[in-house]
């Protein structure tokens, strides 16, 4: 994960664990080669391996993390995103993951349009973004009038960036790609949700989901 992001030895346990084995359905099955940006202890990458016997690399900043990660994956760069670019191959890879990274960098554009020459002719990037329009961070802000930082979820305090459905759209727009896909992921449960949102024909319908899924290329 990117330098920008702070003092990260002080996220809770389990920060650099998950596998977002959610986010399998959208690995195209042809991939032979990944690389993912902030991988934690590389368990999804790993995943990877395992389902689509690929070569996987991984940038991570957090030093203990990306020692775990390297037991795993062919190749765990320690640095932050933006200077790991330098010595990442172009032309090499058929799928790019961002999962939950954007949101952290101070430079998000840039990255994306460097990541272009990162991937093969059939590759794509994978994203996993925060919406800051959920619908309980909507009505903490907008009910109870809080906006508290947290070590982890939609409001982390090493955030810099925030996003919604149509703000996605623009961005990946803006900067030529082509949206192959993107859609909700971890809806909220509330009922409340559900009665308001029917009783406004669904116009709240991106306020129901914690995430967006994105697969996308370039034009």
């Amino acid at each position: 994960m990117n330098a920008d992001m702070g003092n990260l030895s002080k996220k809770p346990t389990g920060y650099y664990e998950s596998k977002r084995e959610d986010m399998l359905k959208y690995i195209p099955q042809n991939t032979k080669t990944t690389l993912e940006f902030g991988c934690g202890f590389g368990g999804f990458s790993a995943l990877l391996k395992e389902r689509f016997n690929t070569e996987s690399w991984a940038v991570e900043i957090n030093e203990e993390a990306a020692r775990e990660a390297a037991k795993k994956l062919d190749k765990v760069i320690n640095s932050d995103a933006a200077k790991s670019l330098d010595i990442i191959p172009d032309n090499y890879f058929d799928c790019v993951i961002l999962f939950d990274i954007l949101e952290h960098l101070l430079d998000p554009f840039s990255l994306l349009c460097t990541l272009k020459t990162k991937l093969t002719k059939k590759g794509v990037i994978i994203a996993s973004i925060p919406n800051i329009r959920y619908y309980r961070t909507l009505v903490d802000l907008v009910i109870h009038g809080n906006w508290d930082y947290k070590d982890h979820g939609i409001l982390d305090k090493t955030h810099l960036r925030f996003f919604t459905y149509k703000s996605i759209i623009k961005i990946f727009n803006l900067l030529d790609f082509q949206i192959l896909l993107i859609e909700g992921i971890h809806p909220t449960s509330s009922r409340t949700f559900k009665v308001l949102n029917a009783f406004l024909l669904n116009f709240l319908a991106d306020v129901k989901y914690k995430h967006f899924a994105m697969v996308a290329k370039p034009r």
